[in-house]
This record gives structure tokens, sequence and C-alpha cells, in this order.
């Protein structure tokens, strides 16, 4: 062999590693150690993955029938059996016990469902689904389709504006990353499946924590027609009727205009959630606002929406709110005098008698029509208890508060490491 031929050779080898390194492998940033050193994975259509929309031999004379409305997040909140006579023509996905229904309308709600069910019913789901049965590990493929790229991509077919769909054509030849082997799909799945039960565990404690609030304050405020609430404090069982009193009784409206610099910035509030007592927070220029009347925050005020009073726009301010301003829209209220806890107040106004008043108080039609004015608020009659009192249940129910929303954090947290998770567990197609 010649020099110049051992010469090709060699440079025909050394160059060979940068021929492979240039379609890299496709494997994801976190592996579990029994399949560091396996094969990476592959990119293949849905369809390889899953019988997309499988025949079925008829629908049972009745079942359970799952539309749009029935599943949330992964649960199934309302089983509704019906007969096949009365289904309606969108009945017609015949749900196996593993099967998974994928929302193909609005898909980035991610509104499925893996059907692990333990009864004996028949499950018939809408068209408003695709039914996909996996070829693999059914638990893989569930939460393989829920990664942000595989949505993507999803959302990047569909057509429509008001209700973005894909059809079931285009969602089989949507790629996604399978890996070589079935144990390696089932591990995947275990480690995630295992914090989706942590997950859910957690929201039961929350919502229980909202059921038991939700039940607490029908009881510790009066109901319509009653003087007394069914439920007292122990120091409070003798202490007699409640006592009706006019807003503007316990109440004065506290306006203290601002004067802004059109060229500084500030911070305005409003209120984020109507019945849940919080505000959001923006920054603003002088200059946006305008002519716009604002005002400077003052403590330990009930504030009002007066446009969607109605729907419970209500909150009390704290030291966190101080120095930010708030428009006209958001009025400002603060005890007149030491007989009234505002806490108190706002927490009545979350019960059915409550919400009744601010519905009657704020006339009009719906939506901006429905505007609360400062006079129709004050000539409201609230029932109220001694002074003591009110801060007990104030207090109880902050304390209450409190604990949701550090129950609802860990929530919170769950969902991020799970996020976390999946996108150290799945290697990303844009990537490779």
């Amino acid at each position: 062999m010649s020099k110049r031929t051992k010469a090709l050779g060699a440079s025909a080898s050394m160059r060979q590693p940068e021929k492979q390194d240039s379609k890299p492998t496709l494997v994801p940033k976190l592996r579990f150690p029994e399949f560091r050193d396996a094969e990476g994975w592959a990119e293949k259509p849905l369809k390889a993955a899953a019988h997309i929309n499988p025949a079925n031999g008829g629908l049972p004379e009745s079942f359970v029938y799952i539309d749009l409305e029935s599943v949330d997040a992964g649960v199934l909140n309302a089983k509704e059996r019906i007969s096949r006579i009365d289904a309606p023509s969108r009945a017609q996905r015949l749900v196996e016990r593993g099967d998974i229904i994928y929302q193909v309308v609005r898909p980035y709600q991610r509104n499925n469902l893996l059907c692990e069910f333990d009864d004996y019913e028949h499950y018939v789901a809408s068209t408003g689904y695709a039914l996909l049965r996996a070829k693999g590990s059914n638990r893989f493929l569930y939460q393989c389709i829920h990664t942000d790229s595989f949505v993507g991509r999803i959302i990047a077919k569909c057509t429509g504006s008001n209700y973005p769909a894909i059809n079931s054509s285009d969602l089989a030849e949507i790629q996604l990353p399978i890996p070589p082997t079935f144990p390696e799909q089932q591990k995947i799945a275990e480690c995630l499946s295992s914090v989706d039960e942590l997950m859910a565990a957690q929201a039961r404690k929350v919502d229980a924590l909202k059921t038991h609030k939700k039940g607490l304050m029908q009881q510790l405020f009066p109901r319509e027609g009653e003087t007394q609430p069914r439920l007292r404090f122990p120091e409070f069982q003798n202490a007699g009727e409640w006592e009706k009193r006019k807003i503007s009784d316990v109440l004065v409206k506290k306006a203290e205009p601002a004067t802004l610099d059109i060229n500084d910035l500030y911070q305005e509030i409003g209120i984020r959630s109507h019945g849940k007592g919080l505000f959001h927070k923006v920054p603003v220029t002088g200059k946006s606002i305008g002519t716009k009347r604002v005002f400077h925050v003052v403590p330990n005020a009930l504030v009002i929406n007066i446009v969607f009073a109605w729907e419970l726009a209500l909150a009390v301010t704290t030291h966190d709110e101080m120095g930010f301003i708030a428009s006209h829209r958001f009025p400002m209220f603060v005890p007149r005098d030491n007989r009234c806890e505002v806490n108190f107040i706002q927490r009545q106004f979350l019960t059915p008698v409550g919400k009744e008043l601010l519905k009657i108080a704020s006339p009009g039609g719906a939506g901006r029509n429905r505007t609360l004015s400062q006079y129709e608020f004050e000539n409201l009659e609230v029932a109220l208890p001694s002074t003591p009192e009110q801060q007990r249940i104030a207090l109880c129910l902050t304390s209450l508060d409190d604990l949701i929303a550090a129950q609802t954090q860990k929530l919170e947290a769950l969902k991020t490491h799970k996020k976390g998770l999946m996108q150290q567990l799945f290697p990303s197609l844009e990537e490779s």
C-alpha cells in the first residue's frame, strides 16, 4: 500500500466520528443508572407508539359518557350514564382499560385522561378526544404526550381560532421520543406516576381545606332571616343576637389624592381574584395614567372594585400595599371607630347573604353596567357582633387562609418539580 493510500485511509478514519457527531444521539439529560449505557432514543410518529381511534364492534346499551367538560387535569370529574339511544352523535370512542383519551379540541389545556378505571362500567368518549391505545407502556405514553415539546408540535398543527383543534391524521404524524426498551419506558412512567400521586393527594388536601372553610363560613355567619350564627366560639355563646348596622355607621371612605409626576414609575393595585381577597400590582408611569384620578393606598382598608363588586371583588390592604396607588375604581373604606373589624366586614360579604347584598346594590345589567356607587354601598346593612367576636372570627378564617395558601404552595412546588423532571427525563427533539 502506498503512503498516499495509507494517508487517505487514516484521514477517512479520523473523519468518521465527525460524521456521527453531526447527527447527535437522542438522549435525555437525566437517565436511570441501568440505562445509561443503552442506545439512544428514537424519534417516531405517534402512530408508531399507539393505535389511534381503533375500531370497535359497536357501543353498549348504556355507558358513562365522557365529553370535553368531564375531564380536568387528568381527573374524571363527572360521570353521566346515558343510553345508546339517547347518546349524542359525538359518542363514538369506546374506551378499554388502559386507553388514553387525548383532547384534540383546545389541546393546550392538556385535559387528557389515562383510563385506568377499577369499576365494571362501560365508558365512551366524545370525538372531541382521540383514543390512543399504546403499543408500549401506556403510562409512559401518557406522560410523553404532556411534554412541552409534544404539546408545542400539536398546537403548531391546530386549525381554527376560537376552538383550535387537530385532526387525527395530523395527530398521528406528530413526532415524539421513544426509549429503545420497554423497561426504560416503565421506569420513567413509574417515576412520574409517583409524583402524580403525590400531587393528587396534595390537591385533595387543598380541596378538603377549601370545603372546610366554605362550611365553616356558613356556620360562623347568620343565614338569611337569622340574627345569630349557628356556630359560635365558646366565649361568645351567650352574647346574644347580632346587631344590624349600616355600612356608613361603621366604615368611612378614605381618599388621599395622589399627584403624579409624568416621568416617574408607580405601583398600582387592582383586585386579582374575585372572592379570594387578593391584589395584583402592576408598574405604571405617570404618563400612562394621564388624567385618571388616583389615590394613595391606606392601610387596613376595605378596597372594592365598583365594577365587579357583585362578583365579590373586594380585599383588605396590608402593609404590603403601602406606597402604592389605586384608581377611582377601587375606593377604600376604613373603620370609623373601634367597633368594626374591617377583615370581618370583608369576610361577611363573601357569604351567600353578603354576595346577594352586593348584587342588589349593583344595579344594571351585567359586566360594566353593574357599578356599585358609594351611596348604595354605604346604605347596605350588615349584621355585627361585638368587636372581640368580629376579631375572633376574622382571625380564625385568616389562619385557615394561611393554611390553604401553605398547602397550595406545596402543590405548586410539586408541579414545578415534575415539570423539571420531565425536562430532564425526556430528550428535547428541538435540540437533537
